[in-house]
């Protein structure tokens, strides 16, 4: 601890005096008054905004503001990678991530399939590419921004720190910025330790703020002795500790011997705000890393009772801790039988079932690995993939169906119809008389097999003089294998245009059933009330993903309920519609994309890479197979 920067320390007004020179035995003595926070300045305040998991109420961590959504906006589910230094965790945890066992699946890819989406991004960015070629910036001009702080290579005396600062102008907040700066560029820590020294040479004061950003850098470089350092500091000068210097703290101490101290700031924090999933997942990793299960699941299961969804790596700890534990002596890992660990681990499962949730690769290469060691169960985990018949691809099984129940369909029915079509939203684009006229003319007309959104389909073509012949074609194929058939349409589609020839639209109101909206109004509150009127036998046509309208349902299992019906029942057309070729559409799954099992097996799809958005589903499964000779 005496090569540390800042060791055994008196605070409260008195004078901060062991500030170590870099590369220097001798102490400098310094009156530091660190602010109170009482007068936190606002730049500092600004320094801890919220967690994007939604459920993370209260967290704050140390980062800039960076607009990731979250998983349910349709932006892709693995973390979106900001520059360095926007995002201390990704220092911290972001090699963690598995991007092994991957293998192409056998049969066509769907809107719904993982991948599917970044794929078309990187097309449509290819494109607009080859469409700006000729704006490149010419040879030997640097993109950096002007007037950005660049960090030294080596650490500084005061009087070199002085006149860096000078050379940029003075500026007002210059040790805030290269504190900054050095943590982007991931600067070794001596450099940072000189930096501290020569603004507390100036000025006799380290801020919160700057002793935050170090502290920032320290826990992100694995300091944690550094780290302990500043938290003595900091519990001594300041009344309390802002979200962001809590979670860094909680995070740093769970790592290191002193983890059950992670523990009392854990408490300490739950007295102001909701800690965030991180913070409870850190010490719970500590508390198995160390045999102490009880304390783990009992942190598990307060993290859930406040409502919050636990970070993967939390479910890796628990499933390591197992192996990890056992044989630890002394410790009370022996105060949870393995069993009821054991049945613990399975709710673990049934949770990612219930809510829809896939793990990563890491994650399930874990899970195989746990299964395997069960003692006298004769576990057998293989990595594999789906028929398009809905057949595990390994042990022959058949997976649980994409149609919804009886129960589930009418659950979903009641719900859509009350939160989507009567919801008040909807007639900010319609009028609650054209939707009864609407519901009248559904009631008097037989059941329908598909329902087809007709402007969303006819702008498959690109050629504005073809929409209604693409529009035809679709409806032609519906027709041409028996489907009675309904087309969503909007008034304007029946005045003869260059786009809406009178005689396709004709054929299309002698092929379908028609109706055609106002031409302000919106289409999918019609199509969803059609299709579900309808029965669960009726599909849909449109390339729409109607993540709008699930996000208006209520809660998550309705909503995970739309998704389930949505990827069984939307028709997409496969590729561009030809004059002279039958339209094809692409292929819907016979089975749910889902955790299950059917207790001498289990299966878990799991994400084997980061490029999966919220209305895809993974490619990839475990199977997990249970010899029957085993010991019971």
């Amino acid at each position: 601890m005496g090569s540390n920067l800042i060791s055994r320390v008196k605070i409260c007004l008195k004078p901060l005096k062991p500030f170590l020179r870099q590369g220097s035995s001798a102490f400098l003595t310094i009156k530091t008054n660190l602010c109170k926070s009482s007068q936190l300045p606002p730049a500092a305040r600004s320094l801890c905004t919220r967690d994007s998991n939604p459920n993370s109420a209260g967290r704050q961590a140390v980062r800039r503001n960076s607009g990731q959504t979250d998983g349910h906006g349709g932006v892709k589910y693995g973390t979106i990678r900001h520059r360095q230094g926007e995002l201390w965790e990704d220092a911290v945890d972001g090699g963690g991530k598995s991007s092994t066992l991957r293998e192409r699946t056998p049969f066509p890819k769907s809107v719904f399939s993982a991948g599917t989406a970044k794929r078309t991004a990187e097309m449509l960015k290819r494109k607009a590419a080859l469409a700006s070629e000729d704006e490149e910036e010419p040879e030997g001009r640097t993109s950096r921004r002007p007037g950005k702080v660049q960090p030294p290579d080596r650490p500084l005396s005061a009087a070199e720190w002085r006149k860096l600062k000078e050379s940029l102008g003075n500026q007002q907040r210059f040790d805030i910025q290269m504190m900054s700066a050095l943590f982007t560029s991931g600067a070794e820590l001596g450099i940072a330790k000189s930096l501290l020294t020569f603004v507390a040479t100036e000025t006799g004061t380290l801020s919160y703020e700057l002793l935050l950003r170090y502290l920032t850098l320290c826990v992100s470089g694995g300091h944690d002795a550094e780290a302990f350092d500043v938290y003595d500091i900091m519990r001594g000068s300041f009344s309390s500790l802002e979200t962001g210097a809590s979670s860094l703290f909680i995070k740093s101490f769970s790592r290191t011997a002193r983890w059950r101290q992670a523990i009392s700031i854990l408490r300490e924090v739950k007295k102001v705000f909701t800690p965030s999933p991180r913070n409870y997942g850190d010490v719970i990793a500590a508390a198995m890393l160390h045999g102490d299960m009880t304390t783990a699941w009992a942190l598990y299961d307060e993290l859930l009772e406040k409502g919050l969804s636990p970070h993967q790596e939390t479910w890796d700890a628990l499933f390591k801790g197992v192996s990890e534990t056992k044989g630890v002596e002394g410790t009370e890992a022996e105060a949870m039988s393995q069993s009821e660990h054991q049945e613990r681990l399975l709710r673990i499962l049934l949770y990612m079932r219930n809510n829809q949730i896939y793990p990563h690769g890491s994650l399930a290469s874990i899970i195989k690995t746990w299964f395997e060691s069960l003692t006298g169960q004769k576990w057998t985990g293989s990595w594999t993939s789906a028929t398009p018949k809905g057949l595990c691809g390994c042990c022959g099984s058949t997976l649980e169906s994409i149609q919804l129940t009886a129960e589930e369909y009418q659950q979903l029915k009641d719900r859509v119809m009350t939160d989507i079509i009567q919801g008040r939203d909807v007639f900010n684009k319609t009028t609650p008389e054209e939707l009864e006229r609407f519901k009248t003319f559904v009631k008097r007309k037989p059941a329908f097999d598909v329902v087809v959104d007709g402007l969303n389909v006819a702008n498959i073509s690109k050629d504005k003089s073809k929409l209604s012949a693409t529009l035809l074609a679709v409806v032609s194929e519906l027709e041409r294998q028996g489907l009675t058939v309904l087309v969503l349409g909007r008034k304007h589609m029946l005045r003869p245009s260059r786009s809406w020839e009178r005689h396709n639209m004709n054929l299309i109101q002698q092929k379908a059933y028609c109706f055609f909206t106002e031409n302000i109004s919106e289409d999918d509150p019609f199509l969803l009330y059609a299709a579900l009127h309808s029965g669960n036998h009726c599909q849909f046509v449109s390339r729409d993903l109607m993540r709008d309208h699930k996000a208006c349902l209520p809660d998550g299992a309705t909503r995970r309920l739309f998704f389930k019906w949505q990827r069984g029942h939307q028709l997409v057309v496969d590729g561009y519609v030809a004059a002279g070729r039958r339209v094809r559409f692409q292929s819907i799954p016979s089975y749910d994309t889902i955790v299950q099992t059917s207790g001498d097996s289990w299966h878990v799809p799991y994400d084997e890479k980061e490029d999966r958005s919220t209305y895809e589903v993974p490619q990839r499964w475990l199977c997990l197979t249970q010899s029957t000779e085993h010991t019971h």
